[in-house]
């Protein structure tokens, strides 16, 4: 069982602790709700959005990616700005941003504005590492554990709500700026919402944002991802594709000296590597590859028209969003089952069965995806293994912090996992890209086989990683 950081005694507050954990969490369960409906809800209309924007299948990865992108900056930024000013006050900045990004989404008339709106939405990741900061600074340590396991449970509520939801609505409205003005609507309505009831964080860290971190992490990932974005014919050994990826290693090679040398980080590289951690740490941003990356690929191998592709069951919106439904309920299950999972087996062990649980449904959807059922019935599996992980990972983490850096370690583990998704979305991409058909200019069935491959290997390692994991010295 992984043993985990019990924090000093805390001095006296300032105000009285909350009576209850209810009181604490309050309206955060329903900025989850609402993240999780933002971030699953695109999924069923990216087929959709494809066609209606003019995009190809490989293309449509980069809807996904580019939020990530902005993710992986926003949420050590955010979770930093936290811990100096109030989370409180951040999350409420976040959520402003996300509603603005939506909107943009929902009226963008072309492909370039569409990816501007999923920038403004790259706060959404930062949600979940402020709320959990606010939760671990107002409760005990007991308290906190199922604060957060209710969070995380509402995050995929909402994700399960999210794909059924706007399937309906799209076959109701047969319009998919309609649609799209739903989940802008709910997003809106948030931000008035986190004006009321929401207690604001006790303690304060000193210090500044390494704002030098944030414009070098920033120019490294674009570097990186622009560079792969320019092997989706294949050419991996071309001038656009190694110019930028060497670049992009340069500026992240610089950005590790600035962050060891800085007094504030704006990211814990030593944390990083430490023994206790690292592990961790390795399969979060594996867990983001294979769970971030695969999103719009099955959505686009549903969606494709057996006919001309030789693959794919071509479904609606709405039927995509019910095939993707059991995967949805599995993840629901497995993270409101985690603690009690844990208490009983321990988290690392937990998070190994999560691990090898999603790389055995990956690899059936490899070689079994013939028939609509056989994918749902994975898809049910796949969704388990991933609520197992969204429920351990973060409390493994957070715990085994110092409790006056929370926001940062919390931030630390999402921008680690929504990282490996934007590199996973870029990758996918790529390889998507290497597999077109000439005669439909879409991707071969081969190339959705080796994408599912990558994906189980992914997984395969999170376990690996997972079980050389050290146990924390008490």
């Amino acid at each position: 069982m992984t043993a985990t950081a019990t924090p000093p005694p805390d001095a006296a507050p300032a105000e009285p602790l909350p009576a209850s954990v209810t009181a604490v969490v309050g309206l955060l369960v329903l900025f989850e709700v609402t993240s999780g409906f933002l971030q699953v809800g695109l999924a069923p209309l990216l087929p959709d959005l494809a066609d209606h924007l003019g995009m190809g299948s490989a293309a449509l990865n980069w809807v996904v990616s580019v939020q990530l992108l902005a993710a992986a900056v926003c949420v050590p930024l955010f979770g930093r700005l936290g811990d100096l000013y109030g989370h409180r006050r951040m999350l409420r900045v976040a959520l402003a941003l996300i509603a603005a990004g939506t909107l943009v989404v929902a009226l963008a008339p072309d492909y370039p504005t569409l990816l501007a709106g999923r920038v403004l939405q790259g706060p959404i990741a930062a949600l979940l590492p402020l709320e959990i900061a606010l939760v671990r600074d107002r409760l005990p340590v007991a308290d906190a554990r199922r604060a957060i396991a209710r969070l995380v449970g509402a995050l995929t509520l909402g994700a399960m709500a999210g794909g059924v939801v706007m399937g309906l609505v799209d076959s109701a409205f047969g319009n998919l700026r309609l649609t799209l003005l739903v989940p802008a609507a709910l997003a809106v309505i948030c931000v008035p919402v986190s004006f009321v009831a929401v207690p604001e964080s006790r303690e304060r860290a000193g210090g500044r944002v390494d704002w030098a971190g944030v414009v070098l992490l920033g120019g490294a990932m674009v570097a990186l991802l622009g560079g792969v974005s320019g092997a989706e014919g294949g050419s991996w050994g071309s001038v656009r594709v190694l110019g930028p990826v060497a670049l992009g290693l340069v500026l992240l090679a610089v950005w590790v000296l600035v962050e060891l040398r800085a007094s504030e980080p704006l990211v814990d590289v030593r944390a990083l590597a430490a023994r206790t951690t690292a592990p961790f740490y390795c399969a979060a941003f594996l867990f983001g590859v294979f769970y971030f990356g695969s999103q719009a690929p099955n959505s686009t191998f549903y969606a494709a028209d057996p006919g001309a592709t030789g693959y794919g069951f071509g479904l609606s919106a709405l039927s995509i969003s019910l095939v993707l439904l059991p995967g949805a309920v599995g993840s629901v299950v497995g993270s409101l089952a985690t603690a009690a999972v844990a208490r009983r087996f321990g988290y690392r062990p937990t998070l190994m069965a999560a691990f090898g649980l999603v790389a055995l449904t990956f690899l059936q959807f490899a070689f079994l995806h013939e028939e609509i059922w056989q994918m749902a019935a994975g898809s049910a599996f796949t969704g388990l293994g991933i609520g197992l992980a969204l429920g351990a990972m973060p409390t493994v983490i957070v715990e085994a912090s110092d409790p006056s850096r929370t926001g940062i370690a919390a931030a630390l583990y999402n921008n680690v996992k929504t990282l490996g998704g934007a590199v996973a979305g870029g990758v996918f991409a790529a390889l998507l890209g290497a597999f077109l058909s000439p005669s439909t200019g879409e991707p071969g069935e081969g190339g959705y086989t080796a994408l599912w491959l990558a994906a189980s290997a992914a997984a395969v390692i999170a376990l690996v990683a997972t079980a050389f994991s050290r146990r924390r010295e008490a």
